[in-house]
């Protein structure tokens, strides 16, 4: 027996296999799904219908499975930035939160309180022994369904602890071994929005609750093109929705929220050569305030399924190679050398 594996079964495919995998690899496993949102939802991994996924699948597999309601710290540390965040003009990622303040943070930490010798989830990464002898976190085998982007708060304290077992295989690979056992998650969709909002409910969901703000569109010569309802409906980067129709595309280039302006430009317009980063966290353990640390060839990645581009790091700020589109306050930018998860923070 390896030792005690807490396996975070949210009801889809991937964390059912980890399960699976676990048990494989000669762990006592024991599932747990975790109870984070009471409000509306159709998608994501919250409701009613995933938990039960995840028992029957537990069932299935012959081990124990409990619900962890962590509605208090989902509220206080998803929720509420989600919606200061976007009320200020920033564009949050809620599930990087998720993974810092609950998964990696309050159930690792419920984990080791109940004996547990390593916590185990269905992220597409992995965590290798570098040649010091020091943990790194990889891409996962399948590059599109990749998640270390998401984790790059995870340092040597926490990989030592944490297992993804199906960083190794492909989506299909993943959906196979579920179909070899039938299990029911097998051909489950994945879930793709933000699990505390409906579909194509995120301007109503923070108007519910912080308001509506409208206000002007103006150009970059800021000189008025038009008006909005609301300038929480927008984010740095978009360019449907903007009602804005002048022949060349615009897109948002900036939003302040202060005076609920929102500025559209052309692609040119929305260009920058570089991108400060606030709290940034290097995986190798070095201190996270790295005022000093100066990397000259570094792949970046600004987006959870975005394409790398090259770069360079001098203290908190990139620099990329050629202008890139403005990365959005709020937003995730991951540095990585080849699949190498090196650091990553958050876009100011």
């Amino acid at each position: 027996m390896n030792g005690r594996a807490l396996v975070a079964m949210s009801g889809g495919v991937d964390s059912s296999v980890a399960a699976l995998m676990m048990l494989e690899a000669g762990y006592d496993v024991t599932g747990v799904t975790l109870k984070l949102w009471g409000g509306e939802s159709d998608s994501g991994c919250c409701s009613v219908s995933d938990v039960e996924d995840a028992r029957r699948v537990a069932a299935q597999l012959g081990i124990p499975h409990y619900v962890f309601n962590f509605a208090d710290t989902f509220d206080a540390g998803v929720v509420d930035p989600y919606i200061e965040s976007y009320a200020s003009g920033s564009t949050p990622n809620p599930c990087v939160e998720c993974n810092r303040v609950v998964k990696f943070g309050r159930l690792l930490e419920r984990a080791d309180a109940l004996g547990f010798d390593v916590l185990a989830t269905g992220h597409h990464a992995r965590v290798v022994t570098r040649d010091d002898g020091g943990l790194g976190l990889r891409r996962g085998a399948d590059l599109a369904k990749d998640q270390s982007y998401v984790l790059y708060m995870l340092g040597q304290r926490e990989l030592a602890r944490v297992r993804f077992p199906v960083g190794d295989l492909t989506k299909p690979e993943v959906r196979a071994r579920a179909a070899a056992l039938g299990l029911r998650t097998a051909t489950k969709p994945e879930s793709m929005d933000v699990c505390f909002i409906t579909r194509g409910g995120r301007t109503t969901f923070l108007r519910d609750r912080v308001g509506s703000h409208p206000g002007p569109i103006v150009d970059a010569a800021g000189m008025v093109v038009g008006a909005h309802d609301g300038v929480e409906a927008f984010t740095i980067g978009q360019r449907r929705g903007t009602g804005v129709a002048v022949g060349e595309r615009r897109y948002v280039v900036d939003v302040d929220a202060a005076s609920a302006t929102v500025t559209v430009g052309t692609r040119v317009e929305l260009d920058r050569a570089q991108v400060r980063v606030r709290g940034l966290h290097f995986v190798d353990g070095h201190p996270s305030v790295a005022i000093d640390r100066v990397i000259d060839s570094v792949l970046v990645q600004t987006r959870a399924h975005g394409v790398p581009v090259a770069a360079s790091l001098e203290g908190d700020t990139v620099r990329f190679s050629s202008p890139q589109p403005r990365v959005a306050p709020g937003q995730v930018v991951a540095l990585y050398d080849g699949d190498h998860l090196i650091a990553g923070g958050i876009a100011i």
